[in-house]
C-alpha cells in the first residue's frame, strides 16, 4: 500500500514538473506574448496566462477523460492538423499585434473638471474579450498537445482515475508556469510603457516572432503531411 501511494505521489509529481516545463514551449510563449502586449499591467499579463493554462487544461481533461474511458488512440493526422491550426492561429496573432501598432489603439479624450480643461490618455481595448481569447487559444493548444501527453498517460497510469488526475496536476503545473511565465513576458512591455517607440518595437519584435513561428510550423506540418 505505502508503494502504491509513493508510486502515484512520484506520478503526480512528475506530472506538475512536466506541465510547469510544458508552458515553456516555444510557441506557448510566443502566443501569450501576442496577448499580453495589449496590457501595461503585470497583474493583466498574470491573469492572460492563467486563463490560457485554463483553457489548455480545459481540453486536455475532456479530451483525456474521451480516450481513458473510450481507449482510443488521436489519429496521427488529426495532431498534425491542430498543430497545423497552431501556427495559422500564430500567425494571425502576430499579424493583428502589427495592425495594433498602425491603428495606435491609444485616445486623448477632453475633459472639464472644476472649469479646468485636461485630457486623459487611455486606450479602447476590451479585456473580457481578451480573456475569452486567451482561453480559446489555450484550448487550441491543448487539442494540438493532447496526442503525445495521452500517449505518455497511458504508458504509466494504471486506471482511468489515475490517468485524469495525472492530466488535472499536468494542468495546475501548466497554469502555474504560465501565470509566471505571462508576469514575466509583461515586464518588458510595463517598463517600456512611458517610452513609446520602445515600446512599440517590443511589440513589433512580438509579432513579428509570431508570424515567423507560425509560418515554420505550418511549413512543418506541411512536409510530414
Amino acid at each position: 500500500m505505502d508503494q502504491v501511494v509513493v508510486k502515484l505521489a512520484a506520478l503526480l509529481g512528475f506530472g506538475l514538473i512536466l506541465g510547469f516545463k510544458h508552458a515553456l514551449d516555444a510557441d506557448h510563449v510566443v502566443a501569450v506574448s501576442t496577448i499580453v502586449s495589449k496590457t501595461k499591467s503585470l497583474k493583466k499579463s498574470s491573469i492572460f496566462g492563467a486563463l490560457w493554462g485554463a483553457g489548455h487544461t480545459t481540453t486536455l481533461f475532456l479530451s483525456g477523460l474521451i480516450i481513458l474511458i473510450l481507449k482510443i488512440t488521436i489519429p496521427a493526422k488529426l495532431a498534425y492538423f491542430f498543430e497545423g491550426c497552431v501556427g495559422v492561429v500564430l500567425v494571425f496573432m502576430g499579424l493583428d499585434v502589427l495592425r495594433n501598432l498602425r491603428k495606435n489603439n491609444m485616445h486623448n479624450h477632453l475633459h472639464i473638471h472644476e472649469n479646468v480643461k485636461h485630457s486623459h490618455e487611455h486606450n479602447h481595448i476590451d479585456l473580457h474579450h481578451h480573456h475569452k481569447r486567451s482561453f480559446l487559444i489555450g484550448m487550441l493548444h491543448g487539442l494540438a498537445g493532447s496526442a503525445a501527453l495521452m500517449l505518455l498517460v497511458l504508458t504509466t497510469v494504471k486506471s482511468t482515475f489515475q490517468g485524469l488526475l495525472f492530466i488535472l496536476i499536468f494542468g495546475i503545473g501548466s497554469m502555474a508556469g504560465m501565470f509566471i511565465t505571462s508576469a514575466i513576458i509583461g515586464l518588458p512591455f510595463v517598463l517600456t510603457s512611458r517610452f513609446e517607440r520602445i515600446n512599440e518595437a517590443v511589440k513589433l519584435l512580438a509579432g513579428t516572432i509570431s508570424i515567423i513561428l507560425g509560418i515554420t510550423i505550418v511549413f512543418e506540418i506541411w512536409r510530414i503531411i
